[in-house]
């Protein structure tokens, strides 16, 4: 497809058939590379321990730190280009991409040196224990040289689904988590290589040079709108670099309060924990994968809207942006509510996958502990629908506020204060008040925004 079809695609095609056909790609890549988490932990599990799966959690903060600089560059860049793209505003497309690719490389690399340096004081602030901080560093030490090409893969896919190609950024994902999966067994286990949990880390960093290679060739093609030129990349443009961190940062925050929760998590379960913490750091790992595993279809259906809203608000198609809004909220409302009773039904069933030991207390309180989870699956769909839409039309300041409410404002002050109620399950509960409280307060922002942009298209 040229240029100018993606153009006439973004602003003529039936709206449903335009988030349906942008929204499959993402949806079956990001639920593949949600996959690869789940089978890099049941693996880690076999060829290690149950404990094992703690010490993936106590490393990563770091890989989410890591991931949510390339989310904020990738959607603030996207987004600059989306807006762009819908004047066809071809200097501007330009610089947007090659500030991002710039920008993120120097932050991705200084972080990798950075935990390179001071890994094991890391550790000990993540929360790890006596059981599992070994496990934690033959992990970490391999995973931090794939930081900057697992970085550089999250910008060139958000771009590329910017301009209309999902399925490059599909076909990059899916790269990625098919050699993880490959290669993990191959890796872990004394049959093959034998390195433990450190082959899971070699196995994750192989996936993600992939992945990234793929993308940036197809990048580089004629064909693609992005424009990468190499000899001007160095010509840094710093009101565009502010715009795309404003835009971006609200998803920064989401997903680095999302590693500053880990840490904070990891540590009151060692304070609250009765017997050995270590098992219900693995709990809190298989929830997180499994949580992760859930959302990404949701995620990959947001992610197929936001190249339609960023071009139909920068092309004031403004009754196109509202319908497609309120179809992508609709599909999310069912999907997770089909979530929600799966969770019910088959939480034993996936903990025994993750107990090589078969251990009865972790499986049970688990499975208790997923249902009770999640119970607030429902209203998440206001905050990953609301918080990408504001960020697609550029509007950080209402992203930030959804980003913001969950994961400081009310999941922070309630964790503390559950678990001195109810101990370690007081962490379960503070998800769901969390989840109840920030989706109220996006739909109620939702509400009052619509209202405005209906009165703009009603109007022309």
């Amino acid at each position: 497809m040229t240029e100018k079809e993606r153009s006439q695609m973004l602003s003529n095609m039936d709206i449903k058939k335009l988030v349906i056909k942008l929204s499959i790609p993402a949806i079956f890549a990001m639920a593949f590379n949600a996959l690869y988490n789940l089978v890099d932990t049941f693996f880690v599990a076999q060829g290690a321990s149950q404990n094992a799966i703690g010490a993936l959690s106590i490393a990563y903060p770091i890989q989410m730190i890591v991931l949510a600089i390339g989310i904020m560059i990738g959607i603030g860049s996207s987004s600059v280009f989306s807006r762009a793209y819908g004047r066809q505003d071809k200097k501007a497309m330009r610089t947007a991409v090659n500030n991002a690719v710039i920008f993120n490389f120097a932050i991705s690399l200084t972080i990798s040196i950075f935990a390179y340096l001071f890994i094991d004081e890391l550790l000990t602030l993540f929360g790890a224990t006596a059981s599992n901080i070994d496990y934690a560093r033959d992990y970490l030490s391999v995973i931090i040289f794939a930081l900057i090409p697992f970085s550089m893969s999250i910008v060139f896919n958000n771009l590329t689904r910017a301009e209309g190609r999902p399925r490059v950024a599909m076909i990059s994902m899916i790269i990625g988590a098919s050699l993880n999966i490959v290669l993990d067994p191959i890796f872990i286990f004394d049959w093959g290589l034998g390195l433990g949990v450190s082959g899971a880390a070699w196995a994750t960093g192989i996936g993600k040079t992939a992945s990234f290679i793929y993308v940036l060739v197809m990048a580089l093609k004629p064909e693609s709108a992005l424009r990468i030129d190499f000899k001007t990349m160095h010509l840094v443009d710093f009101a565009v670099i502010k715009e795309i961190l404003l835009v971006g940062f609200p998803s920064f925050v989401r997903i680095a309060l999302g590693g500053v929760l880990i840490i904070i998590v990891n540590n009151l379960i060692n304070r609250h924990a009765t017997g050995d913490p270590a098992m219900y750091i693995s709990i809190y790992g298989v929830i997180n994968r499994l949580i992760r595993f859930s959302l990404m279809p949701g995620f990959g259906l947001v992610q197929g809207l936001v190249p339609i809203v960023g071009f139909n608000f920068g092309a004031k198609f403004y009754k196109r942006l509202h319908e497609s809004i309120r179809f992508v909220m609709l599909l999310l409302l069912i999907y997770f509510a089909i979530v929600f009773g799966l969770v019910m039904v088959f939480s034993e069933s996936l903990f025994s996958i993750f107990s090589p030991e078969d251990d009865q207390l972790f499986i049970s309180s688990g499975a208790r502990a997923f249902r009770i989870v999640s119970l607030g699956f429902i209203m998440i769909t206001f905050q990953i629908l609301l918080s990408s839409v504001y960020q697609a039309m550029g509007y950080p300041v209402k992203a930030f506020i959804i980003a913001l409410s969950r994961r400081f404002l009310f999941f922070i002050p309630f964790a503390f204060v559950l678990t001195r109620w109810l101990g370690v399950e007081g962490i379960w509960w503070t998800f769901v008040v969390a989840d109840i409280l920030s989706g109220s307060l996006a739909l109620l922002m939702y509400r009052f925004q619509m209202r405005h942009i209906k009165v703009s298209y009603q109007t022309t």
